[in-house]
């Protein structure tokens, strides 16, 4: 891999590899742009194949947060770190605190969270060597589980696109197909029975399925038959890659919104949806909750704060059918060039500042 030609063409601006012997660290932070503010993104722990896997996922991370961030409206930039080991057997005090030491070295250039393989537990022992560290324990004034908070900007966000199908937001008597029902998807199922849609249900864990039944009348089906079911929303909550080639002519829903990562299998399935008319929301736009909430804890958590920039989803996912009308391109491409143009925005506003500053000290 030559990583200087790939940071280049991909606008990267700093990749920092951090060992630590004694405790067995080896992690890579990855930050792709900081136009629009500190770079925000949590740390990832892996077991990778190779060095140059592990570098490969952190570039492509920290590139999606930046893209995240932007469209949420944070004034955040994108960045991710990866620590190569097995989350269940190779953690220790020691490796986090001296990952907490390399993050306070960056002075404030990248801020750190909770991700796959790491814990609150993980972020509170960072934030021993750190301030540069958000969804920590509520006892340090974090804002607590992100899930219910991730689930609200998911429902807001589709309401958004309920209003793009069907030209109504109201939610109530349309029939949403749920896949997975964990604690993000079972809190999006409450305020969609609240609001008097009939749910359809699955997911690997059958409990999880009951209780969705028990509590919100929910229908259940089998894993793969979630895809061909009568609805009119199809939410993806659980894996990513769900929409691809064995799916897609499957599904009947007119939109589709949910909280998975990384929904399309490839991009051309969204072009697919697009020629189809399908009304599909972009997952980083309609899923961004949890970063926006965590974000709060940067100026001091406050509930109320978080919430109503949560409940902004629903604006972010309208402009992205608004830049896909008129520009007439799929959502998927909409979204990317939503958060490229407010980037763009602030880089302009910034060298036309500097230039009149330029332009001040030259007549003095």
């Amino acid at each position: 891999m030559e990583i200087f030609k790939y940071m280049s063409k991909y606008d990267y601006e700093q990749l920092v590899m951090c060992h630590d012997e004694a405790s067995g660290l080896k992690a890579i932070i990855a930050i792709h742009d900081t136009t629009l503010g500190p770079a925000l993104g949590g740390t990832r722990m892996w077991t990778y194949e190779s060095e140059e896997a592990a570098i490969e996922d952190a570039l492509r991370l920290a590139k999606g947060m930046t893209y995240k961030n932007a469209a949420a409206g944070l004034n955040l930039g994108g960045g991710k770190t990866v620590i190569i080991g097995n989350p269940k057997e190779d953690k220790n005090e020691e490796m986090f605190r001296a990952f907490g030491r390399y993050i306070q070295g960056l002075n404030g250039r990248y801020i750190t969270a909770e991700d796959v393989g790491t814990t609150v537990q993980d972020m509170d022992l960072i934030h021993e060597e750190t301030d540069y560290v958000t969804g920590i324990s509520p006892a340090f004034g974090s804002s607590g589980n992100p899930s219910p908070v991730t689930a609200y900007g998911v429902y807001r966000g589709m309401k958004a696109a309920a209003k793009e199908g069907f030209g109504s937001d109201s939610l109530e008597g349309l029939t949403v197909a749920v896949q997975g029902v964990g604690n993000v998807a079972f809190n999006l199922c409450r305020h969609l029975h609240e609001e008097g849609a009939h749910l359809i249900v699955t997911d690997i864990n059958k409990e999880a399925v009951q209780r969705a039944v028990e509590e919100f009348g929910a229908k259940a089906v089998g894993t793969d038959e979630i895809y061909g079911v009568d609805c009119d929303i199809y939410a993806p909550c659980a894996l990513g890659a769900t929409l691809n080639d064995k799916t897609l002519p499957l599904l009947k829903a007119k939109v589709i919104a949910g909280a998975a990562n990384n929904q399309l299998s490839e991009t051309k399935h969204g072009d697919i949806l697009h020629e189809k008319g399908v009304v599909y929301t972009p997952d980083y736009v309609i899923n961004a909750g949890g970063v926006i909430n965590v974000a709060d804890e940067l100026h001091g958590y406050n509930e109320e704060r978080a919430m109503k920039r949560v409940e902004t989803i629903y604006d972010n996912v309208s402009r992205v059918f608004d830049i896909s009308r008129r520009d007439n391109i799929p959502t998927y491409k909409a979204a990317d060039r939503m958060a490229e143009e407010r980037i763009e925005q602030m880089r302009k506003s910034r060298s036309q500042f500097l230039q009149n500053g330029h332009h001040i000290l030259s007549r003095r």
